[in-house]
């Protein structure tokens, strides 16, 4: 499940270079090439899907706006088969950093059902110890 469609992404980016970066057959058709597009989609739903899964329940119930926008820019990164715009470059690398926050805890995604990530049991280091009485023959070299 793509957590973003073609409208986001037209959107997000606008029909022309959503055309230039899809339109990929011999003759130019003018048109995105939606299975193409998909694709890309569901590569970055898939991407978001790897970080996301310790924490979160998936599929996502709800996909709040911020999950749709980091699905775009994905995408969008996919999408390009030469060197991307800086803009582009830059956003990509923001979703990878958010991405990674997401996925050791320091960031939540709003609305998204929870994970308890898995722990040690105890809030406290505990030690156990046989217990050493005090004999004749174990204090021998002490006396």
């Amino acid at each position: 499940m793509a957590y973003a469609t073609k409208a986001d992404m037209i959107d997000a980016y606008g029909n022309r270079l959503l055309v230039d970066l899809t339109d990929r057959g011999d003759v130019a058709t003018g048109l995105i090439d939606d299975d193409t597009l998909d694709q890309a989609l569901d590569h970055a739903s898939a991407e978001i899907d790897g970080y996301i899964a310790a924490r979160y329940v998936l599929p996502l119930s709800e996909v709040p706006r911020f999950v749709t926008d980091l699905t775009c820019v994905l995408a969008v990164w996919r999408l390009h088969t030469h060197e991307p715009s800086g803009k582009i470059k830059t956003d990509y690398e923001m979703a990878q950093k958010k991405l990674r926050e997401i996925s050791n805890g320091t960031l939540r995604i709003p609305g998204a059902t929870g994970v308890e990530p898995a722990g040690t049991g105890a809030g406290a280091a505990r030690v156990t110890d046989r217990e050493r009485p005090m004999t004749e023959t174990n204090l021998k070299s002490f006396i």
